[in-house]
């Protein structure tokens, strides 16, 4: 039976609440959490709406995107296309390589996300050197990218290099 476009959307506020309340690991987790509270959902289900609220798993958890980067997540999932390769280049520096004049509107997007790994961004025509201010930013941050661009043109979430 199809789920309606409200029961969707009463999920996903669930899934919300649940996660700015505690830490979840698993989808099956979440399955568990929902179901508790009433509501029906599959694994499955659950994958789409993580990625469609624009959660990813960081540091083994899932985490909701605060209210201020709700409309960047939005921005970055349309550049998502733009973005060819994300690779690290020292303990504090990403590399995020993008098709020919692309990398100014993701840069300007990171820029804008309030990320607090981000120190700064330099980009130029298909290239953007992102700095972090740790080794574990850095590692935040490389998980963030691959949640928010590995959806892009072509790309499969394995084919990142590092």
């Amino acid at each position: 039976m199809p789920v309606s476009a409200e029961q969707r959307q009463e999920r996903q506020q669930a899934i919300l609440k649940i996660l700015r309340q505690r830490h979840v690991s698993r989808q099956g987790e979440l399955v568990e959490l929902l179901r508790k509270r009433g509501i029906e959902a599959t694994q499955s289900s659950i994958s789409r709406d993580l990625r469609q609220l624009g959660i990813s798993k960081l540091d083994q958890e899932y985490r909701p995107v605060t209210e201020g980067e709700e409309d960047t997540s939005r921005d970055m999932a349309m550049l998502a296309e733009f973005v060819k390769e994300i690779r690290t280049a020292g303990p504090y520096q990403t590399v995020v390589k993008t098709v020919e004049g692309g990398a100014q509107q993701v840069a300007l997007s990171l820029d804008r996300s309030g990320w607090p790994e981000i120190v700064g961004t330099v980009s130029g025509d298909d290239t953007i050197f992102i700095a972090t201010g740790s080794g574990g930013d850095q590692k935040r941050l490389v998980a963030r990218l691959r949640a928010r661009f590995s959806s892009g043109a072509g790309k499969e979430p394995g084919t990142w290099r590092e």
